[in-house]
């Protein structure tokens, strides 16, 4: 049986979904989504999930961290061990405005794509997997997928963009393996099948999906 994880940019996957959402509001439902079915659902023949590492920072704004806090908790309650969350953190950075030439604070996440790099290599060290699937965007991840490919060439390097993502050098490095990245916003079907009912209640613990985030 061959083994697939699925590593998740979860900075890249949340706003790809946002920028979808602007385009069409349905896609706001895909907020509160169960990451392990999902990704199941692209499963073939013989292959089995290991596992899910999503990879993200809580927010520095209280309101969006609760949020994000009940996604994640909600997935983990009804996953357990499948799902695994990697986090890194964020920090504000100093930006200076070229109009206004005024300095403000910025937030931005810190080492996401390091973990990710780190723990796609240390699970093929280990033999933990067979198949990686990166759900990214981000050509930054371009040198661990080589590594991986240079090291390790018996193993499967999939990428999956998220939606309203899109990378033209991610999209080179796959066709020199006579490959493409799938796009996820073309497997909207998928989505539908994996959001998460309003209310995830298992072993005594409660998680409701977010006002915010509720179809009125």
């Amino acid at each position: 049986m061959n083994k697939v994880s699925f590593y998740i940019d979860g900075f890249n996957f949340y706003y790809g979904l946002s920028t979808a959402r602007r385009q069409n509001p349905d896609w706001k439902k895909f907020y509160w989504i169960d990451m392990v079915k999902l990704c199941t659902s692209f499963l073939g023949e013989n292959q089995e999930l290991c596992k899910v590492v999503y990879f993200t920072a809580s927010p520095l704004d209280a309101e969006k961290s609760s949020r994000q806090s009940s996604f994640l908790n909600a997935n983990k309650l009804l996953n357990g061990e499948k799902f695994e969350i990697v986090r890194g953190k964020y920090i504000e950075k100093p930006i200076r405005c070229p109009n206004c030439h005024n300095n403000f604070m910025r937030p931005e996440e810190k080492k996401t794509d390091v973990n990710i790099s780190v723990r796609m290599i240390e699970d093929c060290i280990n033999g933990n997997t067979d198949t990686l699937v990166l759900v990214s965007a981000d050509s930054d991840l371009i040198p661990p997928l080589e590594s991986i490919k240079r090291n390790f060439p018996e193993k499967s390097i999939k990428v999956y963009f998220p939606p309203s993502r899109y990378s033209r050098d991610i999209k080179d490095f796959l066709y020199l393996q006579r490959k493409k990245p799938t796009l996820l916003e073309k497997n909207i079907n998928r989505f539908e099948a994996a959001v998460m009912p309003d209310i995830i209640e298992k072993d005594g613990k409660r998680y409701t999906i977010p006002e915010k985030w509720k179809i009125c």
